[in-house]
């Protein structure tokens, strides 16, 4: 990771981490940088965060001050962004989000034209031009300068694309939605009720602050809550920017990314879809879902925590299926970044297709129990360093006889360190994690 870019785009408090004028020098490297040897045409998409809007417009302002054409898509998803700039030949798409994060956070992703997140060798570039004292990048001038274009075409072309996808109807299926009062709003409400389905929406009013409040997949209770209530087949919420997704079954149980990964992989499976018979997953997912997929003769791999580091290995490998605990989920043949919509959609084909109830294709997953404490500290760094840290941990996984695992981790993109623990009870769990915590606490990280 660099000083500015971690694994999922620049992001901090706005105005403060990031501000306005990192933005606009964003923007300028960008339009100079594809706009070598052409006009630049770059794709710009928002959540729904008050912050966002002031980031766009910096952006744009920086991508047209160094000649390049800004289309903007306004508030939409993340894999829109991406599927926009990898069909309709731009240079690059950006995204506006902090994704789960409260409101007050931002971020800016960039998506590379073939729709992957950007290279970090351009990323370092970037970051060099920000730290620069001196603007050594040309100004547009006459007509060179850019252009500012509505763009909304390309989010309803999206939709189209998303629409297009579902093998049936979704005709009498009740569908509870959870839009995180972020980008699924203008999205997945319009998909589910063009299929067919009985559509219940919550939290699908943004105001600029209540993004990720108390709803979507960070707060899952509130659709549990709801799909019960309305006694509805299904429920799912997604984060800010909608490249997530948790699903609820019909008696208000969780489905996390590893439940999905084992419906989606099983259901691939018996279709002859899933590339090698493997399925990408990070080593955060719950040692249940291996002895599940053993249980199903499917291979896996694991990776570093972030979708960043699933996608590298499923292009590496031409895998069909990966994704992550917290529901980044990828399904390569139609989409090259995790899609919130796009992994419902996929859910709600395996559930039409099978003539089961959601609960029941999870069936053979049994979850381990787990614990993962979120730590905000000093310097994440230098507890990762720690031999006194290391050795608790150490001691901690000992103590499980190989009937667990512990995990010690840094945020990729907050100041948190996390501690996670997988064992065969609650309290071996909680023992565990609380063993490494304690010498966090006391060698004085916590901040």
């Amino acid at each position: 990771m660099g000083k500015y870019f971690g694994t999922d785009g620049f992001r901090g408090e706005a105005n403060v981490g990031l501000t306005v004028n990192h933005a606009f020098k964003v923007g300028r490297f960008l339009g100079y940088y594809y706009g070598k040897e052409h006009k630049a045409k770059i794709v710009i998409g928002k959540d729904t965060r008050r912050s966002s809007y002031m980031f766009e417009y910096a952006l744009a302002a920086g991508l047209t001050a160094s000649g390049a054409d800004a289309y903007l898509l306004h508030v939409t998803s993340t894999p829109s962004v991406s599927y926009v700039a990898r069909t309709e030949e731009f240079d690059c798409g950006i995204m506006i989000s902090a994704s789960h994060n409260p409101f007050y956070d931002n971020g800016i992703k960039i998506i590379n034209g073939n729709g992957y997140k950007l290279e970090s060798e351009i990323e370092n570039l970037i970051e060099e031009y920000i730290d620069k004292e001196i603007d050594d990048i040309p100004l547009a001038t006459g007509e060179n300068v850019g252009r500012t274009v509505d763009y909304v075409l390309g989010r309803n072309r999206y939709l189209g694309y998303l629409i297009s996808l579902p093998t049936k109807s979704f005709k009498d299926v009740k569908v509870g939605i959870d839009c995180a009062n972020g980008s699924a709003h203008q999205i997945a409400t319009a998909v589910f009720n063009a299929l067919g389905a009985k559509t219940y929406v919550i939290n699908a009013e943004p105001d600029g602050v209540n993004i990720n409040t108390d709803c979507g997949s960070t707060h899952i209770e509130k659709l549990q809550s709801f799909v019960k209530e309305n006694k509805l087949d299904i429920g799912f919420a997604y984060d800010g920017d909608a490249d997530r997704c948790l699903a609820v079954d019909e008696n208000g149980r969780l489905i996390d990314g590893d439940a999905i990964l084992y419906i989606c992989g099983k259901y691939l499976k018996n279709r002859g879809e899933l590339n090698s018979n493997k399925v990408v997953t990070t080593v955060m997912s719950n040692l249940g879902l291996y002895k599940a997929f053993d249980e199903l003769g499917i291979g896996y791999e694991k990776t570093d925590v972030g979708d960043k580091y699933v996608s590298e290995n499923m292009v590496a490998h031409d895998y069909s299926l990966g994704g992550e605990q917290s529901g980044h989920i990828i399904f390569s043949k139609y989409a090259t970044t995790g899609d919130g919509v796009l992994t419902s959609l996929k859910l709600m084909d395996a559930m039409i297709d099978s003539k089961c109830k959601i609960s029941e294709l999870v069936e053979g997953f049994k979850v381990y129990p787990q614990l993962l404490v979120n730590l905000k500290v000093s310097d994440k760094e230098l507890v990762m360093k720690d031999d006194k840290i290391i050795k608790a941990k150490d001691e901690a996984e000992e103590e499980l006889n190989g009937n667990g695992r512990v995990l010690l981790r840094k945020s990729g993109t907050e100041p948190l360190i996390r501690v996670m623990a997988e064992a065969e009870t609650d309290e071996k769990c909680r023992e565990a994690v609380d063993k490494i915590v304690d010498v966090i606490k006391a060698e004085g990280y916590i901040s």
